[in-house]
């Protein structure tokens, strides 16, 4: 039997905290809830969750800080909720490292879906088990740490990547040297198409251009093609078990 996954739910409006920690326990979750930042870092510090929803929009510490804040120690998954009526919100919510978005209003399954979603993504990463899996990815002087998580620089320090950084990171290096275009990278990385204004892979690759110190107008590593997507340039070494 798979462990009952435990959901972080982090929003001032106490009516919406009830609703989703009702319908996501009627579905077999553990629910934890908080207010406010305050309460979140609370939360975490008592017990680890499998996932948080975070609301973007709450007094004093809002969620695009605490999402920054969190992803500078921690790769927990986490989907933003955001105002319908801001799209810039929502691409504000991804660059500061949420793995997905929802807009208010919505539906509670579909937030469960999305919920689903993430963590299906989450639990498939690499185990220790088996002597042929892969551990390691070099490239560039750069390590991806598959068992960790993280990401080491030239220098031997740790990079934290959010869950979506890492897996579009995973399948660059599993494509090195071949032009990817976006629809290809989110049915590799999130399993549905893009549609014409989805922006979200375009952020998570300015992100991880961040993360490996690259100039944005002149990149090294992860490059742009024109009228084709991005292609991860240069040789990519494994280490198995």
């Amino acid at each position: 039997m798979e462990p009952i996954s435990t959901i972080l739910i982090v929003d001032d409006d106490r009516d919406i905290r009830t609703l989703l920690a009702d319908y996501l326990e009627g579905n077999g979750y553990r629910t934890q809830c908080a207010a406010d930042g305050a309460g979140m870092w609370k939360q975490l510090e008592e017990a680890r969750p499998d996932l948080i929803v975070l609301d973007l929009n709450m007094p004093g510490e809002d969620g695009l800080t605490l999402c920054r804040k969190l992803r500078a120690t921690s790769s927990l998954p986490v989907i933003m909720l955001t105002a319908r009526s801001e799209p810039l919100d929502r691409i504000l919510g991804l660059e500061m490292g949420a793995d997905d978005y929802l807009p208010k209003p919505f539906e509670p399954r579909e937030l469960l879906a999305r919920i689903r979603s993430v963590l299906r993504r989450s639990h498939a990463m690499p185990s220790n088990a088996g002597a042929d899996k892969v551990q390691k990815m070099r490239f560039s002087n750069w390590t991806l740490d598959l068992t960790a998580r993280h990401l080491v620089n030239p220098d031997g320090i740790v990079i934290m990547l959010s869950g979506a950084e890492f897996r579009l990171l995973k399948v660059f290096l599993e494509h090195p040297n071949r032009v990817l275009n976006r629809d290809q990278l989110l049915n590799l990385t999130q399993g549905r198409d893009a549609d014409p204004f989805d922006r979200s892979i375009d952020i998570q690759i300015s992100r991880l251009r961040q993360k490996l110190g690259e100039d944005a107008r002149v990149p090294q590593i992860i490059k742009t093609v024109r009228n084709g997507g991005y292609v991860l340039a240069g040789a990519v070494s494994v280490e198995s078990a």
